[in-house]
């Protein structure tokens, strides 16, 4: 599903128009954005938790090559699945 048919879901579930509900998701998506630039966490109970997780400077050796490259330190985004979401996907 790309964002598109996410919104059309969306418009139809809550049933609002396509332009309140893409004005809805990227709201949210804005938001949860915003909030991991600024390094905290935001939780859905029995869906997830997105956060963010420091990576190290390190070594990696290029494949087919015996070259190495440094990979810089670097902030990356994750998400912890919930429960009620980890259960919902198993059952199908």
């Amino acid at each position: 599903m790309n964002k598109a048919e996410f919104i059309d879901a969306v418009a139809t579930k809550a049933g609002l128009s396509k332009k309140d509900a893409k004005n809805a998701v990227d709201a949210v998506l804005d938001t949860i954005t915003e909030t991991l630039v600024k390094k905290d966490s935001v939780s859905f109970i029995g869906f997830g938790t997105f956060t963010t997780s420091e990576r190290a400077e390190r070594t990696a050796k290029v494949p087919g090559t015996d070259r190495t490259v440094k990979v810089p330190a670097t902030t990356v985004a994750k998400f912890k699945v919930g429960k009620a979401l980890k259960e919902a996907v198993a059952a199908k």
